[in-house]
């Protein structure tokens, strides 16, 4: 049932003063782009008759193709906290619409959409929880972020040690104030690094909320003059930032990976999605990790997981399942990192699981064991894979995958491998400061 009417938000934007609209919507590259109307174009944005041009954006349609439309989702209506209460500041999320009225295939919201839809064939909802890190650094004179940070503090750690626990507490408010329930929020393991965890939810609308949430996180942090990142490794020495994914599916009210008379108090149905996923790691890769630096993040000695595996015990494998069970039974993919785009990301872990419970894919057993002080000759005598070691890599297994490359379709697969092709070439043909000081002077 649809929380808003195009009355309602007439109506609303009347009574609250609301000046301007912005009509959001986000690349194939997880970049939030928008439109911004005036409150007297609403009718005709809600209309459907809102149009912009499409070859603007990157990985969209070629300039002779270029019309796209505009589909607000009336759900997604939210009046912004930070923006001025005379003449406020408003959005709505939207849909991509070719103009014969067809969802655009380069829409990644469509993508995921269509993957819930698969779902609801199956008599599934997909519900998920993510855990967002993030790094709170100054800015220099002109504004513009840096990666210094004058903080030392730790897991957990509180003020006055965590200098950014006041920029963190007006997040978590602003978020609250946009009707997000916060579950916690703490300082996490390298300095300067943050965790807001927010409630779980149906999979689009946790999308949506991943979108909204990076906004608002970076929007406060200016305010309190710092720079919000979600780069996945923004220094070397310190640990990465993740973005955690806990997954569950549900049928008619109930969490139906709980199973108590099951293995692990685990359901068949769950471990069949863990093996789908298994199947389909390095496939999706690309798109959980989507970033030349994403790979950075999993250099050994800061738990960033990199191993095809799955645990109950600890958190060295790629997938664990954490010791809830009833209603909070769920399958947490450790390996996706902030700079994912959240549509493509739960895309692709949803239809991997569903492959995994359609074709009862089984996965190995489970490790108890620390992976990473596994030997070469243990890991292959367990048949323990990697995910691939760079971007490069990654997209080589994104184009073998032809199940994933069918989820996310042939326009997005095209686009999205020629962008990173050309992001892995200029990456390869950088001289770092690392190469000068260890080949210069004795070469």
């Amino acid at each position: 049932m649809s929380k808003y009417t195009k009355q309602d938000i007439m109506r609303i934007v009347e009574e609250e003063d609301v000046e301007f609209i912005r009509l959001q919507f986000t690349d194939i590259f997880g970049t939030m782009k928008n439109v911004a109307i005036t409150a007297s174009q609403l009718e005709k944005a809600l209309d459907n008759k809102c149009m912009f041009d499409g070859s603007s954006i990157e990985g969209f349609v070629r300039i002779e193709e270029s019309d796209m439309y505009l589909y607000p989702d009336l759900d997604t209506f939210t009046i912004f906290p930070w923006r001025p209460q005379q003449g406020k500041v408003a959005r709505i999320i939207c849909d991509v619409y070719s103009t014969d009225g067809t969802p655009f295939q380069g829409d990644c919201r469509h993508i995921l959409k269509k993957q819930i839809e698969e779902a609801a064939r199956m008599g599934y909802v997909f519900n998920v929880g993510p855990e967002v890190e993030f790094f709170l650094f100054h800015q220099d004179e002109d504004g513009q972020p840096t990666t210094i940070s004058h903080e030392k503090a730790g897991y957990f750690d509180l003020g006055p040690v965590d200098l950014g626990e006041n920029a963190r507490r007006d997040m978590v408010l602003t978020l609250e104030d946009m009707d997000f329930e916060i579950e916690a929020s703490h300082h996490e393991a390298a300095p300067a690094q943050h965790e807001i965890d927010f409630k779980y939810d149906e999979a689009l609308v946790t999308a949506d909320n991943i979108m909204t949430f990076k906004l608002a996180v970076k929007t406060i942090a200016k305010r309190h003059g710092l720079f919000a990142s979600f780069m996945p490794k923004p220094k070397s020495g310190i640990a990465g930032s993740g973005m955690h994914i806990n997954m569950s599916l549900s049928k008619d009210g109930k969490n139906i990976f709980d199973d108590p008379d099951g293995e692990l108090g685990m359901s068949k149905e769950a471990y069949y999605f863990i093996g789908g996923i298994m199947k389909h790691l390095k496939g999706m890769t690309a798109i959980c990790n989507p970033l030349v630096n994403s790979y950075k993040r999993f250099v050994p000695g800061y738990e960033a997981p990199i191993y095809i595996a799955w645990s109950t015990k600890n958190r060295s494998p790629l997938i664990r399942i954490p010791a809830s069970r009833g209603e909070s039974t769920r399958i947490e993919l450790r390996s996706p990192d902030p700079a994912a785009n959240p549509y493509l990301t739960l895309a692709v872990c949803l239809a991997a699981g569903l492959d995994g419970i359609r074709n009862q894919i089984t996965p190995p057993d489970a490790i108890s064991a620390n992976v990473f002080e596994l030997t070469t000759e243990e890991k292959e005598k367990l048949a323990i894979e990697a995910i691939p070691e760079d971007l490069n890599a990654a997209m080589e297994e994104l184009k073998k995958d032809t199940f994933i490359r069918e989820v996310l379709g042939e326009h997005i697969v095209t686009k999205y491998v020629e962008a990173k092709h050309e992001e892995w070439v200029h990456y390869r043909a950088q001289v770092t400061k690392w190469e000068i000081d260890e080949y210069l002077y004795k070469i």
